[in-house]
């Protein structure tokens, strides 16, 4: 899996030039939506099938600062899931200082439509294995 690579934008700094805190929350659903695509199902995909995921939960522990023009990469990795939730957990690293600057995560939950709960694995299979997946080479790194 290829790492989320994100410039820093004028307006996502205040007036310091420092990185404010809620761009990292839009940081990780950028990086979340490239890891499933690139697992091969995506956002559209779930949709197509009447799957949606919305966030739970949303955590993120600022370790240091980013500041404007820097290049930061995103590890996203499936943390937790077992069928009917799943937690994604998202490294925000300072291609500048290599080091963590971000932890986070993200929790879901699969719905349909109308609102109602679904377990994945009889929902669409397809879904559930790639979540499997992700899961088992996270634990296995």
């Amino acid at each position: 899996m290829k790492p989320y690579k994100h410039k820093v934008q004028y307006y996502e700094t205040d007036q310091m030039g420092i990185v404010h805190h809620s761009n990292y929350i839009r940081w990780f659903e950028e990086a979340r939506t490239d890891y499933m695509e690139q697992m091969g199902l995506g956002y559209d995909q779930m949709e197509e099938k009447g799957i949606l995921s919305p966030v739970l939960s949303v955590e993120a522990d600022y370790l240091r600062m980013v500041h404007f023009g820097e290049t930061v990469t995103i590890e996203t990795f499936v943390k937790e899931y077992n069928g009917i939730k799943l937690t994604v957990g998202y490294e925000v690293i300072s291609d500048k200082t290599q080091m963590v600057h971000c932890r986070g995560i993200t929790r879901h939950c699969f719905i349909n439509r109308e609102g109602k709960p679904l377990a994945l694995k009889q929902t669409c299979l397809e879904f559930h294995n790639m979540f499997v997946k992700g899961l088992e080479d996270h634990k296995n790194k």
